[in-house]
């Protein structure tokens, strides 16, 4: 598996980028992609360092111009202690690790035959969205909410989307 090691600058998006408004991230040049994931066009997943921090299954995202970026959540920026216009050192390889779905969302699963059918009916990013939303909770209390919210959601036969719009709707 090959390891490219290099240095970026963390960048940040302007407001005239739709959805990526306001985004963190990191230039990966398509000489650096190509020794990731040669021929690669599509977004693929990253493992290593950067700077001393550990990454895992983070998305590199291409750009339209044969780069691809890499996007910087808070949690990464925070590790790093860097923000825009600051330098960092990455170390990354392709990660084909599997995702593994939140526990507690597999047990209430077990529990409700017809929405764990529909769960798994959905494609494994949409699956990947209601496990992770849940997972990003920081209290017991946002993470039981966040379970019960998916199982009423997914016993209505409702996506993820569907579900924030819904609920979005009832405030």
């Amino acid at each position: 598996m090959a390891t490219t090691e290099f240095t970026s600058v963390i960048d940040k998006f302007d407001g005239n980028k739709g959805e990526k408004s306001g985004w963190y991230y990191l230039l990966i040049p398509s000489a650096l992609s190509k020794k990731l994931s040669p021929g690669s066009r599509k977004s693929f997943r990253v493992k290593g360092l950067i700077d001393n921090h550990q990454i895992n299954r983070v998305a590199l995202l291409p750009d339209g111009n044969g780069n691809f970026i890499m996007p910087l959540n808070q949690q990464i920026r925070k590790s790093t202690g860097k923000t825009a216009g600051e330098k960092v050192h990455l170390k990354i390889e392709i990660d084909e690790s599997e995702y593994i779905p939140d526990a507690d969302l597999m047990n209430c699963l077990d529990d409700d035959a017809d929405a764990k059918k529909y769960f798994f009916s959905l494609s494994p990013s949409h699956r990947n969205y209601f496990s992770k939303w849940i997972e990003s909770a920081k209290t017991t209390s946002t993470k039981e909410k966040r379970l019960v919210m998916t199982m009423n959601a997914l016993s209505e036969k409702m996506g993820f989307p569907d579900m924030l719009r819904a609920q979005k709707s009832r405030k």
